[in-house]
């Protein structure tokens, strides 16, 4: 089997990446893997032409956005006729998902396209509720909506990378696309040694861990523990991350009069080992397609409060694993984080329960690469998974 994979991961490029290491066990399951990547000017000059590792075979372009978008695309067709490709996988279906179908168009190769974020959720384009903080959502959102309402029903295989995701695609687009094969993100986690916090007052501190853009919603986050100031003087919050909301997270921060109770770290390497040294993880994402970090705090030992997003329900259940609130909804956060404080019998089962869960859970998906090169021959043979 022949793969063409179009991605937008330019640490692909990078031989000691994560990335690189799975696109090698793809590439071994599948059979000849092309991966078809943006990339800085350095690994646009390298792999222009294409670089073979064995079954894996590296293309980078580079450029403006849309430019490179057209680049994508003309190199992908050109990829797919030459090299006589059997299916083109893109990892997403909005502009990516675009440029596969138009890679395929007027060839034989099938067109596959991956799901990993929960863009059917409402909150996709909501900027919020009546009980929370209003905080724009891109315009490009929409832009997506519509992009993904055209290339989804063209496909003849899609992957969803939880059962939520695939709920939520069921909901919007009934049979007019292709059934969805559930394959979760492969995930090896090893725990390293805990890393200590900066020095702080906090006898009780909680920590989060992502982007700082508006879906996570870090607002609600401040706004719960502002709830908190004057009952629980002794909690705190580290925010591991940046992004585009730093600056207006920052704001919210003095504003609320909060900078003696919130430290934001910035994008952190040792994040795993900084968890353990918090005595909770909390999350207040709007939507997700899986959650990465919630895996990673269960399998670091902390508490975990989520937004009832991703593999929440899936994975982790509320009030058995994790402490689980609407999103949007700082009140609720808030009761999670006092629950936490008060009852340190509930901290300890959530953390065995969540660590057992998980452990089960990464043990169903060891076999990733094998799961995927299974859909994509699914994908090409025309049968449903």
């Amino acid at each position: 089997m022949k793969a063409l994979f179009i991605s937008n991961d330019p640490s692909i490029f990078d031989p000691a990446s994560a990335a690189r290491t799975r696109m090698q066990a793809y590439a071994a399951a599948i059979g000849t893997l092309y991966v078809l990547s943006r990339a800085n000017v350095k690994d646009v000059s390298t792999y222009r032409d294409g670089v073979q590792e064995g079954g894996l075979i590296l293309y980078a372009v580079g450029g403006g956005k849309l430019m490179r978008l057209l680049a994508l695309m003309q190199k992908a067709h050109a990829l797919v006729k030459r090299e006589g490709i059997d299916v083109v996988s893109a990892q997403d279906p909005f502009e990516y998902g675009w440029v596969a179908a138009r890679a395929v168009r007027g060839t034989a190769a099938k067109l596959h396209l991956q799901v990993h974020t929960d863009f059917c959720s409402p909150w996709f384009t909501r900027a919020s509720v009546m009980r929370s903080a209003h905080v724009p959502m891109p315009l490009l959102n929409k832009i997506r909506l519509r992009i993904a309402d055209a290339v989804l029903p063209r496909a003849q295989g899609v992957r969803a990378v939880s059962e939520r995701v695939r709920a939520s695609l069921a909901s919007r687009y009934g049979n007019r696309i292709a059934p969805v094969a559930v394959i979760p993100i492969a995930t090896a986690i090893s725990i390293p040694p805990p890393v200590a916090l900066p020095p702080h007052p906090f006898p009780f501190a909680l920590i989060t861990a992502s982007r700082l853009e508006p879906e996570k919603r870090i607002e609600d986050i401040i706004d719960a523990l502002a709830r908190l100031a004057l009952p629980y003087p002794s909690v705190g919050l580290f925010i591991v991350g940046e992004g585009r909301s730093r600056s207006a997270l920052e704001q919210r921060v003095r504003r609320l009069r909060l900078t003696d109770r919130v430290v934001f770290l910035g994008k952190r390497s040792d994040v795993l080992g900084l968890m353990q040294g918090a005595q909770a993880y909390i999350q207040a994402s709007a939507y997700e397609g899986y959650g990465l970090t919630l895996i990673e705090a269960a399998l670091a030992r902390i508490p975990i409060i989520t937004t009832d997003v991703g593999i929440v329900g899936e994975v982790l259940i509320g009030y058995e694993d994790a402490l689980v609130a609407p999103p949007g909804d700082p009140a609720a956060l808030a009761v999670h984080i006092a629950g936490l404080i008060e009852d340190m019998q509930s901290r300890s089962l959530l953390v065995m329960n969540a660590e057992r869960k998980v452990k089960a859970h990464l043990a169903g998906v060891a076999n990733q690469p094998q799961l995927i090169a299974q859909d994509l021959a699914r994908t090409i043979a025309g049968t449903a998974p």
